[in-house]
């Protein structure tokens, strides 16, 4: 009788920790793949948040760091609504036959709509050089029918602070929150095999309880 209410009482604990342990797993995989999943580069809210942007354009470099073989170009997305956005990317530049349509399309040269690159990085603050040079450079990419003057007081509104530098690779994000969720599950785990070697102390304490109400 004894063996048997203690029995009941590790199922009874164990299953209460395997749900735990479930719904913390879950909790944390959710978190993790948003904390990494890629998302649309105006969307982004800090230059920790891994972007893409799906360049339908794409103009030839403007500006080019020969340290690291970095060039930044002017690109459009179109959504699917018709809307273009432009943006500026940075791209390694020994990969610059990848856009080789895209740019030849953005010139004229190419008359068939290429198909649309989406790429990935990170978004970068962009200094004060690269700005006055993309402002210099960007009535030479945008149609002539555009009427709006890019210029200091309105860059922001029309090209965003950052540029979307695709030569970082994505780095996982591990949060706080996700650092307590997997401490958790390593304690619920250790628990769930003290259950299992009859060695833990809640049933123990279940156990004396009941005892003491059945007195």
């Amino acid at each position: 009788m004894k063996n048997n209410r203690r029995l009941g009482i590790r199922l009874l604990v164990a299953v209460i920790y395997l749900m735990i342990i479930t719904i913390l797993f879950v909790f944390g995989y959710k978190i993790y793949k948003e904390n990494n999943t890629a998302q649309q580069f105006q969307e982004a809210t800090s230059t920790e948040e891994y972007s893409y942007i799906e360049i339908s354009k794409m103009s030839e470099k403007f500006a080019y760091s020969e340290k690291n073989n970095v060039g930044i170009h002017f690109v459009v997305e179109k959504e699917d609504t018709g809307i273009w956005h432009t943006y500026l990317i940075a791209i390694n530049e020994n990969d610059i036959d990848k856009y080789k349509d895209l740019i030849a399309y953005a010139k004229g040269e190419l008359k068939t709509i290429p198909e649309s690159i989406k790429v990935y990085g990170y978004p970068v603050k962009i200094n004060d050089e690269v700005k006055q040079m993309a402002i210099n450079n960007i009535d030479n990419f945008l149609p002539s029918s555009n009427e709006v003057k890019i210029t200091n007081d309105n860059y922001e509104d029309y090209l965003t602070n950052c540029y979307l530098d695709t030569t970082i690779h994505h780095q996982e994000r591990i949060s706080a929150l996700l650092v307590f969720i997997g401490a958790l599950l390593l304690i619920l785990i250790c628990l769930l095999i003290l259950i299992v070697i009859d060695k833990d102390i809640i049933v123990d304490k279940i156990e004396k309880s009941l005892k003491k109400i059945k007195k």
